[in-house]
C-alpha cells in the first residue's frame, strides 16, 4: 500500500483516510515506549472507548529499574493479546477502525520496534493510514482526553523517568520547549534515591508512600538552578541525598525521602509558574509519571489558584504510559497533516517538534 493511502472505497464507515480526521474516526493507539504495553480505542480525539495497559513493574523489579531486553521480549508476547483486549473492550472489530497510531519515539529501540511494527501491520492488513506519533507529544494530550476544552495557550509540565521539561502549547501541533533536565530527569531520581534507601522499584510510588511518615523539612537539600532560568539539574541533589546518609547513617529513611521529594517538587512547581508568567499562558497542566506524586499534585493546585491559572490534573491513570494518549495525538496529527509514510522508522532519540 503506498505511504499515502488512504482506505478503500469500499469500506464505508472508515473516515480516516489521507484528509481531516473527523469526530466519529476511530483510532486504535498502541503504545510500547518503555515498560508498558498499551492498546486503546479513542474516537475523535478524546472518546476513549477503551484504554488496556500491561504493566512490567514486576519483571523489572529485582533488577531495580527496566532491562531493555526483558522489556522487548515482553513486549512481543503481549502486544497481540493486549490489542486484542482493546478491541473487546471497545466493542470494534478491525472493520470499524480508521487509523492505527503508534509511538514511535523516543524510548527504547526494541521496545518501540515492536509496537511500530505491529501497527504497520495493522494498518495494511485494514488498509487504513498508520500514524506515527511522538511520545513526549501524546503526553500533551493526555490533558485533552479528560478536558477538551483545556483554554489554550498553556504550559505542560511533563515529568517522568526518562523527561523533565516545560513545553508552551501555543496550538495543536505547535510547541515550543522552554526548558528541560540537563542532567537526571525527576522520575529517574526518584528511582535512584529509592533505591539507595532500599525502598524498592519503582521509585516514585515508594518516595510518595515513605514520605507521609516523614518531615518535609527535617533536611534542607539543594534546590539547584531554582532562581535561574527554565532549565532543571537533579543529579545534585541526588548526590546530596547520599552523602547526608552516609554521614548521618542514623537518620530517618522516612525524613529523607520527605525532604528529598519536597526539594523536587518545590522546583519543579516554581519554575511552572515562571514559565506561565513568560509566555503568558492562560492554563498549567502536568503529565507524565511523576505527575501522580500526591504533593507535586497538591502543590500545583495551589500554585495555579494563587496565580489565577487553570489548573488542569491528569487522573493516575493517564499519568503513566497509556496508548489512549497515543491514539489522541494520532487524531490530531491524522486531521492535520493525514497518514505517516509506512517507512517511517522507530526513533530512540526522537525530539519534540511543531508540525511541519
Amino acid at each position: 500500500m503506498p505511504a499515502d493511502a488512504g482506505p478503500s472505497e469500499d469500506a464505508g464507515h472508515r473516515t480516516g483516510g489521507a484528509g481531516p480526521a473527523t469526530p466519529d474516526t476511530l483510532v486504535l493507539g498502541i503504545e510500547t515506549s518503555c515498560d508498558e504495553t498499551a492498546a486503546a480505542c479513542v474516537r475523535g480525539g478524546s472518546d476513549v472507548l477503551s484504554s488496556v495497559v500491561s504493566s512490567q513493574v514486576e519483571l523489572h523489579a529485582r533488577y531495580g529499574g527496566v532491562v531493555p531486553e526483558i522489556a522487548s521480549r515482553a513486549h512481543n508476547e503481549l502486544i497481540i493479546p493486549v490489542t486484542a483486549r482493546a478491541m473487546v473492550e471497545a466493542g470494534v472489530d478491525g472493520t470499524r477502525i480508521d487509523a492505527v497510531a503508534a509511538t514511535t519515539g523516543p524510548g527504547l529501540i526494541g521496545a518501540l520496534l515492536v509496537g511500530v511494527s505491529a501497527a504497520k501491520a495493522l494498518a495494511l492488513t485494514w488498509d487504513v493510514p498508520f500514524v506515527s506519533v511522538n511520545h513526549l507529544e501524546a503526553h500533551l494530550y493526555a490533558a485533552f482526553l479528560e478536558e477538551p476544552e483545556l483554554s489554550l495557550p498553556l504550559v505542560v509540565l511533563l515529568v517522568s523517568g526518562g523527561h523533565t521539561m516545560l513545553v508552551h502549547m501555543e496550538d495543536h501541533g505547535r510547541y515550543r520547549l522552554l526548558g528541560q533536565t540537563l542532567d537526571d530527569a525527576a522520575g529517574e531520581a526518584f528511582d535512584k534515591v529509592a533505591r539507595f534507601l532500599g525502598l524498592g522499584y519503582p521509585g516514585g510510588p515508594a518516595i510518595d508512600s515513605e514520605s507521609l511518615h516523614g518531615d518535609p523539612e527535617a533536611i534542607r537539600f539543594p534546590r539547584a538552578l531554582m532562581d535561574d532560568g527554565l532549565d532543571f539539574s537533579f543529579s545534585g541533589l541526588k548526590t546530596s541525598v547520599v552523602n547526608h546518609v552516609r554521614a548521618h547513617p542514623d537518620v530517618s529513611t522516612a525524613d529523607v525521602a520527605a525532604s528529598f521529594q519536597a526539594a523536587v517538587v518545590d522546583v519543579l512547581v516554581t519554575k511552572a509558574r515562571r514559565a506561565a508568567r513568560e509566555v503568558g499562558a492562560r492554563a498549567l497542566a502536568i503529565g507524565g509519571g511523576v505527575a501522580a506524586n500526591s504533593l507535586l499534585r497538591e502543590q500545583f493546585l495551589t500554585a495555579c489558584t494563587e496565580d489565577g491559572l487553570q489548573a488542569f490534573l491528569p487522573t493516575r491513570a493517564m499519568c503513566t504510559d497509556n496508548a489512549a494518549m497515543i491514539a489522541s495525538a494520532g487524531w490530531y496529527r491524522l486531521r492535520d497533516h493525514g497518514p505517516s509514510p509506512l517507512d517511517t522508522g522507530a526513533d530512540p532519540n526522537l525530539r519534540l517538534s511543531t508540525f511541519r
